[in-house]
């Protein structure tokens, strides 16, 4: 499952559970047993998705509440509660959007990191209203998501988009009015998103820029009930040659205190810090 936005993954994961459909089962509880080990499998291969492990469980619960006769009735309910979980990630993805788009104005300024769904939907959304943008994008190194990000920008037409190494954030932020990122997860106060985004957030923060995190709602989670889990990728991202004599650290995420943003814009609403 690689990707680069926690709702696309939260999606896919939703989606891969339909390959039980297809298979056959002598009874209700061994397809209900079958359904929770390729759930908790899809959790564990994902841990750091806080919207990919809630909507896992959403999909089994609903099973395991209707306690169904037959293994025709368990892929039923399957079926339905795989279709509601897309239907409202999706959703909850457009309605954060719109919430951004008010946050916006015509002719602004903004630095953005990584590549989210929701922040391009809502960038969008702003030029479908006629809006101009001046847009800086960072690399996001190593894996240089910035740069997708940058060449969907490209190709609107109201978007003037500047892709930046990411050393140079502390440079640009003083040219923009906002910097808006995305949300891998909120658990409790802290904000887990692409790594870069700390020192951005710490940066605009004393630059007195606003900074927003925009994403589903079912990416703020309760601290009780999941644990954040940092992925470290292979060192090879970083550089191809052997390291020879040294380590090469390369995580995906980082942590941002909540006390950093001006604001969170989820499908419920804003919450201001």
């Amino acid at each position: 499952m690689y990707t680069h936005s926690s709702s696309v993954v939260a999606v896919k994961a939703a989606r891969a559970l339909t390959d039980l459909l297809d298979e056959e089962y002598p009874t209700a509880e061994e397809y209900v047993r079958a359904l929770e080990q390729n759930s908790s499998a899809l959790r564990r291969a994902n841990p750091s998705h806080a919207s990919l492990v809630t909507t896992q469980n959403e999909i089994v619960a609903a099973v395991e509440d209707a306690d169904p006769d037959t293994v025709e009735a368990a892929k039923s309910v399957t079926a339905d509660a795989i279709d509601a979980v897309v239907e409202r990630v999706e959703a909850a993805k457009d309605a954060a959007a719109e919430r951004v788009v008010e946050r916006l104005s015509d002719g602004s300024a903004i630095l953005t990191h990584d590549y989210s769904t929701t922040v391009l939907a809502a960038l969008e959304r702003a030029v479908e209203r006629g809006y101009s943008l001046d847009v800086y994008v960072t690399e996001a190194r190593p894996r240089h998501l910035g740069r997708k990000m940058a060449r969907r920008l490209a190709e609107l037409d109201g978007v003037d988009a500047t892709l930046v190494v990411d050393s140079a954030a502390g440079y640009y932020v003083g040219e923009v009015e906002q910097v808006l990122v995305g949300i891998d997860c909120i658990v409790d106060d802290v904000l887990y998103n692409r790594v870069g985004t700390y020192p951005i957030a710490a940066v605009a923060n004393d630059a007195g820029v606003p900074v927003c995190a925009t994403g589903s709602s079912a990416k703020l989670v309760d601290g009780s009930g999941f644990r954040f889990e940092n992925d470290f990728r292979s060192p090879t991202e970083v550089m191809r040659e052997p390291a020879e004599g040294f380590e090469v650290a390369n995580p995906a995420y980082d942590a941002t205190p909540v006390r950093l943003l001006d604001a969170v814009v989820t499908d419920r609403g804003v919450r201001t810090y």
